[in-house]
C-alpha cells in the first residue's frame, strides 16, 4: 500500500493547525470588515496622492474644496465596486496573475464609473488627470501590497524560519522543472526552500538563472552542488532523465545523503487517473548493464531477397524477430502463428514500415503436422525461426500434456518439415530453463533442443538453437505484472527474496537470433553473455523507484517458490563447456552427443496416449541430456 507519510506525498495540513482552529482566529472571522476598512484608507490615499501630483503638491482652493466634497462619494464607490468584483475577497499570500487581471478590471470599472458620474454632474468639475492618476496608483498600491505578502511568504518567511524549511534543489532547466519549482516555492506549507536548479548537462551551466531560480551548476559536478548550498533535498519531474542516468543520480544522492524525490509531471497529477501516477520505464533501464548491441551487418546476405518464415510471429520475440527482419528486405516474410488477433497487428505494423516487402501471413499450428507440411511445401522458405512455444512454468506443471504437444511435437513438426524441404538454417529458440531443468516447461524445450541436435548431424539444413534469459517486458514476464501492481498501489508480489535470473531485452534477445543464424554452421547451442543475474527483488526496488515513487512506497510480499520454478538460473550445465565465438557477446556450449533411438524413444513415449501425465513429469524431470543411458533411463523405468 502507499505510505501517506512519504516525503511530498505527506498530507498538507502536517504541522499547520486544524482547519476548525484557523476559522476560530479573530482575524479571520473579522476579516471581511478589516479588509473593507484597509481598503477604504488605501483609496483615499490615492485620491489624495493623485490630486497633489496632479497640481504639484499645491492643491488651489477651489479645487480643495471638489476633493474633499468628492472624496467620500469616490471612495465609497470603488469600495463597493472592489467588493462586487470580488477583489476584497481570497487569500493574498497566494495572489497569482489571475488575481492581478482581477485588479485591473476593477480599476478600469471604477475608473469609467467615476469619469461618467463627473461627466453629468454639472456642480463639481475633476480633471481628468485625476481620475487616471487615481486609477493607476490604485493598481499599483493595491497589485504592489498584495505581491509583497506573497512575495513575504515566499522568500522572507522561510529564511526568518529556515530550520523549519529544507534546502532544496531540481535537476533541469526545462519549462516543466521551472514549473514545479515556482509551485514549490509559492506553496508554503511544504516544508522547503528551492536553493536554485541543477542542469543536466554542461551545455546550460552558463546560464545564471532561469524562470527566477538560480543555476547551481550540472550532474556531473553534484558533489560540489551539494556541498555549497547544503542541499538536503533533491527534486525531478518522472520524464526528464533517462533510467541510466536516474540510476546514477539515485547512486549519488544515496552515497551524499541526500533525499531524492521523483515528481509526477503536472497534466499527471491532473489527470484524475484512478491508478498511481508513474513514470514511464524504459526496459534498457532495468538491465544494470549496457544493452549488447549485435553486428547485424554480417546477415544481409543471408536475409536480403529470401524467403523467411517465423512461427510464432505474434509473440514477443517473434514478432520482434519480424521487426528486425525487416531491415534487410527479405524477398518474402511468411508470419506463422495460431493466434489471429496478434498475427494481423505484426502484419498490419509491418505493412507500415515496409510496404513494398511481400507480407505473408499463415494461421496455423505448429503441432498439426500436415499443416506444415502445406505451409513449407508451398513457401519452401530459406531461412526458419522458430519461435513458437509454451513458456509460462507454473501454467504448464498443471498443463502438462500441452507442453509436450507444443513444445516438443511441435518442434519436432517444423524441424522435420524444414529438413525435407532444404531450408538452409533453421534457428530453435530455447530457454535458460532448459539447463538442469527441474519444470515441465523447461525439460521440453530440453528435449526440443535434442532433437534438433541429432537432426542437425543427419541434415544439409543447419541446425542450431539460442538459449535466453528472462525477456524483460515480453508478455507474461515479470516487468507487465510489477508494474500493473506498482500503479494499483501494491503490493508486489515477488517469490523469494533470493531468487535470482538472467536478463535480456526483447530487441537483443531477437538480435541474437539473427546473429546466430549468421554465424551458426549447424549443431550449435547459443547463449547471449547476459552479464550477472539480477534478484528478482532488486528489480521489483528498482520499478518502484524509476516508477517516480519512493523506493518503500510500496509494499513487497513473499509468496513462496511455484511449482517447478528454481532460485537460480544457469547457462550450461555441469557437462557443458562454454565457450567464446567470433562475436564478443555470444559464446557457444559444447554439449555430449546423443544417440537418435534414444532421443526418439523419450518422445514416443511422451507423446503416446498410453503414457500418463504423471509418468511424462516424471520421464521429464528425470532428464538431464547429459547421456544417452540418462535419456533411456527417463522413460524406460518398469511400471
Amino acid at each position: 500500500m502507499v505510505k501517506e507519510k512519504q516525503g511530498l506525498y505527506r498530507s498538507a495540513d502536517t504541522g499547520h493547525g486544524s482547519r476548525s482552529s484557523v476559522k476560530d482566529h479573530p482575524i479571520v472571522r473579522y476579516r471581511l470588515p478589516l479588509l473593507v476598512v484597509a481598503h477604504t484608507l488605501l483609496f483615499a490615499g490615492t485620491y489624495a496622492l493623485a490630486f497633489l501630483l496632479r497640481f504639484d503638491l499645491s492643491i488651489p482652493d477651489h479645487y480643495y474644496i471638489a476633493f474633499c466634497v468628492t472624496m467620500p462619494v469616490i471612495v465609497t464607490l470603488k469600495t463597493v465596486i472592489f467588493l462586487a468584483t470580488g477583489q476584497l475577497h481570497g487569500w493574498w499570500r497566494i495572489v497569482s496573475f489571475r488575481d492581478l487581471i482581477g485588479i485591473v478590471h476593477a480599476c478600469v470599472i471604477s475608473f469609467l464609473a467615476i469619469a461618467s458620474a463627473g461627466y453629468f454632474s454639472n456642480s463639481i468639475s475633476i480633471p481628468r488627470s485625476v481620475l487616471l492618476f487615481d486609477a493607476i496608483f490604485t493598481l499599483l498600491f493595491v497589485g504592489g501590497l498584495r505581491s509583497a505578502w506573497r512575495l513575504f511568504f515566499e522568500f522572507i518567511r522561510p529564511r526568518l524560519v529556515a530550520d523549519r524549511y529544507r534546502p532544496a534543489a531540481l535537476v533541469g532547466l526545462d519549462d516543466e522543472t521551472v514549473f514545479l519549482a515556482s509551485q514549490i516555492q509559492s506553496h508554503g506549507r511544504l516544508p522547503l526552500r528551492i536553493v536554485g536548479l541543477i542542469s543536466i548537462d554542461n551545455t546550460n551551466v552558463t546560464r545564471k538563472s532561469i524562470g527566477g531560480f538560480n543555476v547551481l551548476g550540472h550532474l556531473s559536478a553534484l558533489e560540489s552542488v551539494v556541498r555549497n548550498h547544503d542541499l538536503r533535498k533533491i527534486l525531478v519531474h518522472t520524464e526528464l532523465l533517462p533510467g541510466k542516468v536516474m540510476r546514477e543520480l539515485m547512486e549519488s544522492c544515496k552515497h551524499l545523503g541526500v533525499d531524492l524525490r521523483i515528481v509526477p509531471q503536472f497534466e499527471h497529477r491532473m489527470s484524475g487517473a484512478s491508478r498511481i501516477p508513474t513514470r514511464e520505464i524504459d526496459i534498457e533501464d532495468l538491465l544494470r548493464r549496457e544493452p549488447a548491441r549485435l553486428d547485424l551487418e554480417n546477415i544481409r546476405d543471408l536475409i536480403q531477397g529470401n524467403t523467411i518464415l517465423v512461427t510464432g510471429a505474434g509473440g514477443s520475440i517473434g514478432s520482434e524477430i519480424c521487426r528486425q527482419l525487416i531491415a534487410f528486405r527479405p524477398g518474402r516474410l511468411v508470419l506463422l502463428g495460431r493466434g489471429e488477433n496478434r498475427i494481423y497487428h505484426i502484419e498490419k505494423e509491418l505493412q507500415a514500415i515496409a510496404p513494398a516487402t511481400e507480407l505473408a501471413t499463415m494461421i496455423a499450428d505448429i503441432r498439426d503436422r500436415e499443416r506444415m507440411e502445406e505451409v513449407f511445401g508451398h513457401y519452401k522458405p530459406d531461412v526458419v525461426f522458430h519461435a513458437a512455444a509454451h513458456k509460462h512454468v507454473p501454467l504448464m506443471e498443471r498443463n502438462i500434456g500441452e507442453a509436450i504437444v507444443n513444445n516438443v511435437i511441435g518442434t519436432c513438426n517444423v524441424v522435420d518439415a524444414s529438413h525435407r524441404y532444404n531450408v538452409a538454417k533453421f534457428v530453435m529458440i530455447s530457454s535458460d530453463k532448459a539447463v538442469r531443468p527441474t519444470s515441465v516447461m523447461g525439460a521440453t524445450k530440453r528435449v526440443a533442443e535434442m532433437y534438433v541436435s541429432i537432426i542437425s548431424s543427419q541434415s544439409s539444413t543447419q541446425f542450431m538453437s539460442v538459449r535466453f534469459g528472462n525477456v524483460l517486458g515480453s508478455a507474461g514476464s515479470v516487468v507487465p505484472l510489477f508494474k500493473k501492481q506498482i500503479e494499483q498501489g501494491g503490493p508486489i508480489t515477488v517469490t523469494d527474496e533470493r531468487m535470482t535470473r538472467f536478463f535480456m531485452t526483447i530487441p537483443e534477445a531477437s538480435q541474437l537470433v539473427l546473429q546466430a543464424a549468421s554465424m551458426g554452421k549447424g549443431g550449435e547451442l547459443f547463449v547471449l553473455d547476459m552479464g550477472k543475474p539480477i534478484k528478482i527483488v532488486d528489480l521489483a526496488r528498482d520499478m518502484v523507484r524509476l516508477s517516480g515513487l519512493p523506493e518503500d512506497a510500496i509494499e513487497i510480499v513473499f509468496s513462496g517458490i511455484r511449482p517447478g520454478e528454481k532460485l537460480y538460473e544457469e547457462l550450461a550445465d555441469a557437462h557443458g563447456d562454454i565457450r567464446r565465438t567470433a562475436h564478443e557477446k555470444i559464446m557457444s556450449v559444447d554439449r555430449s552427443e546423443q544417440d537418435e533411438s534414444s532421443v526418439r524413444g523419450l518422445i514416443d513415449f511422451l507423446s503416446s496416449p498410453a503414457t500418463s501425465e504423471q509418468d511424462a513429469r516424471e520421464a521429464l524431470l528425470s532428464l538431464d541430456g547429459t547421456s544417452n543411458q540418462s535419456i533411456e533411463s527417463s522413460f524406460a523405468r518398469p511400471k
